[in-house]
């Protein structure tokens, strides 16, 4: 299948260019590139261990890039703090509960807006995503189920009505219903308010319901990608992810 790549335009949300890092003097990420337009989902595919976690951490700040850049609305963002990427309208769900588990539901989803009036006015957002976590803003976070807890650390990212969204393994220990709410939910994210995600994923059926297009990560390279909608698509993935 040819090397699909969206034009390196003005309307990219997010570009990265010749991106390597990892830790120490182990490189985990080689030499990515791509970009993402707003309104789209490009979902970076792979088993465990090929650097796909390692690569939205370098995105977001966690992890130091040793060469390539990062450019966000066309600004240069490379290895900025967390804290000040985030402030770009960048929301970031990792692959780990990264919840509060000793505060409330409502003062996790506080942790995605700068004040008290923000919320209120978006928390209409979360109630139509995730009626439940909205019925349960008093209860501790750390009483959540973990699809109760997943269904949070989205809510967190909505919240803060971000141009583009980083999300880990979102789908990881769902069960069927919740992984086609999740999706459901990034797809009207994406055409409703034309929202750029950055979705890594093992599981290739979410991801193909989901996304426009897909890069799988091999050992820290892209060695494949492409449009979701091309006829042989789920053929290519499966044999890629099961090699």
């Amino acid at each position: 299948m040819s090397a699909l790549r969206k034009p390196e335009s003005a309307e990219s949300v997010l570009t990265v260019e010749g991106l390597t890092s990892g830790y120490d003097a182990a490189p985990v990420v080689r030499d990515v590139s791509f970009s993402i337009a707003a309104g789209e989902i490009l979902v970076i595919l792979g088993k465990n261990g090929m650097g796909k976690s390692t690569l939205l951490k370098t995105i977001m700040g966690f992890v130091r890039a040793s060469s390539g850049k990062v450019h966000l609305a066309g600004e240069n963002i490379t290895n900025r703090p967390p804290h000040l990427i985030a402030q770009h309208s960048v929301a970031y769900t990792p692959q780990e509960y990264a919840i509060f588990q000793d505060l409330t539901v409502e003062e996790n989803l506080r942790l995605g807006v700068e004040n008290d009036k923000l919320l209120k006015e978006r928390l209409e957002d979360v109630e139509a995503a995730f009626p439940r976590i909205v019925e349960r803003l008093r209860q501790g976070a750390g009483t959540l189920s973990g699809g109760e807890q997943k269904m949070l650390l989205l809510s967190r990212a909505l919240i803060a009505r971000p141009q583009i969204m980083l999300i880990d393994e979102i789908s990881e220990g769902l069960q069927p219903t919740m992984i086609a709410r999740m999706a459901e939910v990034l797809q009207a994210t994406k055409e409703k308010n034309g929202v750029a995600i950055l979705l890594v994923e093992q599981n290739l059926p979410f991801a193909l319901s989901v996304a426009d297009r897909y890069a799988i990560l091999k050992i820290g390279e892209i060695v494949e990608r492409g449009d979701v909608a091309h006829a042989d698509t789920a053929a290519t993935l499966e044999e890629h992810l099961r090699i």
